[in-house]
């Protein structure tokens, strides 16, 4: 595979150990169910859990295109145990020449040099300070980081340069670093964001079966409102059939106004070809049969929903936001102690994220 040789454990002859060179980083005492892949070429298709480290040659990357949503993004792992069958990001790890299906929730590359190269880019001189998203291909809470740590290491880098960033996640582990996010928004702009799409847990289980469950994402949020540090949701995706009611689009909004969520902003399910699609449409046949029309109806003739279907689920969902006051308890803590600004969702411009609390029609976000 054309990415062995960026492999930590093939050092080959080297004349010093890296340990000689540089110490050791900081690891957990766990391996986050996770073994290591052994001296050989990893083998995909195995379904063995496996962290591979990789020391990558660069990390902040440019996202292509006319008019991204965020133009730089920062990204410590490929693939993710949350395993999600709807996520977009399956289709990167054909590029690795590992499958989009079981190789994505099992095949972990861990960038195991990451926070000292994030620091590298940084100080260069053509570097201009701009936003960086995180989360926004694969989850750097991930369970694999209780073990390798390198979201530390990372916000340190980036409160050191005053560097404004953007987090979103579905993992509780952004909480052990709330002191240092509380550092980073002293001195630049701190956007944080968890991601829920609905509040039934057994479907949570079912569709997102590594990932916490959203009553621990929901206290997630209400831990760091209850730090002044702003938290918004993603309520996404929304699942056709599943998740688009309006009893569980208010069922889900009224819990994310009680955990104090900044905002929250709905993103109706996508299904690009080549992973996503055809990894969830197994789910679908398999769970939920009963479906397919409805989903042959939406996505036949491409990856989005129509329009005319986003925008009753947005609709909804600021109906919902406005009944319950989405904002108003984090709003008011604000104002009283004057310890930060108002965030936004990962990845910055309110306008483009389709914030509900500000009026209008919410555009339907790219990204999850």
């Amino acid at each position: 595979m054309r990415w062995e040789d960026l492999r930590e454990d093939q050092d080959g002859e080297a004349l010093f150990d890296r340990e000689d060179i540089a110490p050791a980083p900081e690891r957990g005492t766990g391996r986050a169910g996770l073994s290591a892949p052994g001296g050989g070429p990893v083998a995909g298709g195995d379904g063995e859990p496996v962290a591979v480290e990789i020391r990558a040659r660069s990390i902040i990357n440019r996202v292509p295109g006319e008019s991204p949503m965020f133009r730089w993004t920062l990204n410590p792992y490929r693939g993710c145990a949350h395993a999600c069958v709807y996520c977009f990001a399956r289709r990167s790890h054909t590029y690795l020449d590992l499958d989009a299906g079981r190789d994505f929730d099992t095949k972990i590359m861990v960038k195991v040099n990451a926070g000292e190269l994030l620091r590298a880019e940084l100080a260069r001189p053509t570097w201009q300070g701009e936003p960086i998203a995180m989360g926004t291909n694969t989850d750097p809470y991930q369970r694999a980081e209780g073990r390798y740590r390198l979201m530390p290491q990372i916000i340190s880098a980036l409160r050191d340069a005053a560097n404004p960033f953007s987090v979103l996640t579905k993992g509780r582990l952004i909480l052990r670093d709330a002191d240092l996010l509380e550092q980073a928004a002293r001195v630049t702009d701190v956007r944080l964001a968890v991601s829920v799409g609905a509040v039934d847990e057994p479907l949570a289980r079912s569709v997102e079966p590594g990932a916490p469950t959203p009553r621990a994402r929901l206290d997630t949020v209400r831990a760091l409102a209850d730090r002044a540090l702003g938290c918004s949701v993603l309520m996404a995706p929304v699942l056709p059939g599943l998740t688009d009611s309006p009893e569980a689009i208010d069922a889900a909004v009224s819990a994310i106004a009680d955990a104090g969520a900044t905002s929250v902003t709905p993103i109706v399910l996508h299904l690009r070809p080549g992973g996503a699609r055809e990894w969830y449409a197994a789910w679908l046949a398999r769970e939920h049969p009963h479906l397919a029309p409805l989903y042959r109806e939406l996505y036949g003739k491409g990856s989005y929903a129509p329009a005319p279907y986003r925008e009753q689920v947005a609709a909804r969902v600021r109906e919902a936001a406005r009944r319950y006051g989405v904002g108003g308890r984090t709003a008011r803590e604000e104002a009283s102690t004057g310890r930060h600004r108002q965030r936004t969702p990962a990845g910055g411009r309110a306008e483009q994220a389709g914030r509900t609390e500000r009026g209008g029609a919410p555009r339907q976000m790219r990204l999850l």
